[in-house]
């Protein structure tokens, strides 16, 4: 017994609408989850006279991150205010070309670990850019987010409201 044409096509027509649905659903909510991980893969910038404001969403976790750059190369920042230095794990160091200065010893939640200190010729969050910032290399540092401490945030004025970070640059 074989089956009409009609319905044969019609099983197949709905097989391939559920596989379209199953896709189309997979991919929203993989999206859906990216943003609650990263809320500020596109910076949004303000201007006004005489600074620049950067307005983040803390991720899910209630972190601070944000997608920027480090000498024209595009990198994932990690706010740190307890971090003393921008921290680059020594992978991606080696991905953006920057020296391995003079060691140095670092005290870190783990206990101590050796670095190494480099220099940034820029560093830019979304319109927000510093020049000649000290960071450091970091070997046992995992992952690929850059912690952005306070040789960078110091230049900057920054305030804390429940979910958001306002970060300014006064360019006067």
């Amino acid at each position: 017994m074989s089956q009409e044409p009609g319905k044969r096509a019609g099983k197949v027509l709905m097989m391939l609408a559920w596989a379209a649905a199953m896709f189309l659903a997979t991919r929203f909510f993989g999206q859906w989850e990216e943003r609650q991980q990263n809320p500020n893969s596109v910076v949004q910038s303000q201007q006004g006279d005489g600074f620049i404001e950067v307005r983040l969403l803390a991720n899910s976790q209630g972190h601070f991150v944000a997608d920027g750059a480090i000498n024209g190369r595009v990198v994932h920042f990690m706010l740190d205010t307890g971090a003393t230095d921008v921290a680059i794990p020594e992978a991606l160091a080696g991905e953006l070309d920057l020296a391995r200065g003079a060691p140095v010893t670092l005290s870190t939640a783990n206990g101590r670990a050796e670095g190494y200190r480099t220099r940034l010729d820029t560093l830019q969050l979304g319109d927000i850019q510093l020049r000649n910032v000290r960071a450091l290399v970091v070997p046992g540092l995992d992952g690929r987010a850059v912690l952005l401490g306070m040789s960078a945030l110091k230049q900057l004025e920054f305030t804390q409201r429940g979910g958001t970070m306002l970060l300014r640059q006064n360019l006067k």
